[in-house]
C-alpha cells in the first residue's frame, strides 16, 4: 500500500507543497522496484533511471528511488513525457522497464475521488490511493546501448582539440585521431556561440 508519509519530509525539502506529478514519480519508482526486484530507495547504484521530463515529477522519482544526476544514477532524456525507464545495473543489463501514467489515469482519478474541490486535488488524492494497474502502464524495453556504456566510468578525462574544454565520463569523440567534444564534433549542441557585433 502506497504511503506518502514515507516521502513527505524529503519532498517538502525540495518543494513547498506536494503535487500530483510528484506522486506519479513516487508511484513509478515504487512499481519499478517491485518489477525489478530491487529494494528502494537504492544506495549502491544498482538502479539507473532515465526520466523523460524534468520538474516535480523527476523529484518524485528521485526521492522514491534514491537515484539522482548528482550520483550519476539518473539521466534526463527530454521527451516532454511524464515517463521513466528503470534499469537494474547489477547484471550488465541492456533492458529495463518503462513506466508512464495510464492514458485514463485522470478520468479514473475523478471516478475514484468524487469529493475533491478541483481536478488538481482530485488527482493528488486519487494518485495516492489508486491501485498501480489503474494508475500506471509498464513495458519491458531494450536499451539502445549497454547501461555500462551509458553510465561510463568516473575519473576519465580528455581535452577537446578545438575548444580546449575538458571532457569527462568518456563523452569525447575521436575523429582521424583528433579528440573532440560532442559540440565541436557537431553531434550534440544545445547552444550556438553568440557573435558580438560592435559598431
Amino acid at each position: 500500500m502506497f504511503d506518502i508519509e514515507r516521502y513527505k519530509d524529503q519532498l517538502l525539502r525540495l518543494h513547498d507543497h506536494i503535487c500530483p506529478r510528484q506522486v506519479l514519480g513516487l508511484r513509478m519508482g515504487e512499481l519499478a522496484g517491485e518489477l525489478l526486484g530491487l529494494p528502494i530507495p537504492q544506495t549502491d547504484k544498482s538502479l539507473f533511471v532515465f526520466i523523460e521530463t524534468d520538474g516535480c515529477f523527476s523529484d518524485g522519482v528521485m526521492v522514491a528511488t534514491g537515484c539522482s544526476a548528482g550520483h550519476r544514477s539518473m539521466r534526463l532524456e527530454d521527451q516532454g513525457k511524464v515517463a521513466a525507464t528503470f534499469v537494474d545495473t547489477r547484471h550488465g543489463a541492456q533492458h529495463g522497464v518503462r513506466i508512464w501514467p495510464h492514458p485514463l489515469s485522470r478520468q479514473r482519478a475523478a471516478e475514484y475521488v468524487t469529493t475533491a474541490q478541483d481536478s488538481w486535488h482530485c488527482q493528488l488524492n486519487a494518485y495516492q490511493r489508486m491501485p498501480s494497474q489503474m494508475l500506471l502502464c509498464s513495458v519491458w524495453v531494450e536499451l539502445a546501448a549497454p547501461v555500462q556504456a551509458i553510465m561510463s566510468k568516473s575519473g576519465l578525462r580528455a581535452t577537446c582539440a578545438v575548444c580546449g574544454e575538458e571532457i569527462i565520463n568518456e563523452r569525447e569523440v575521436v575523429r582521424n585521431g583528433v579528440c573532440l567534444c560532442r559540440a565541436c564534433a557537431g553531434i550534440s549542441r544545445y547552444y550556438l556561440p553568440a557573435i558580438e557585433s560592435r559598431q
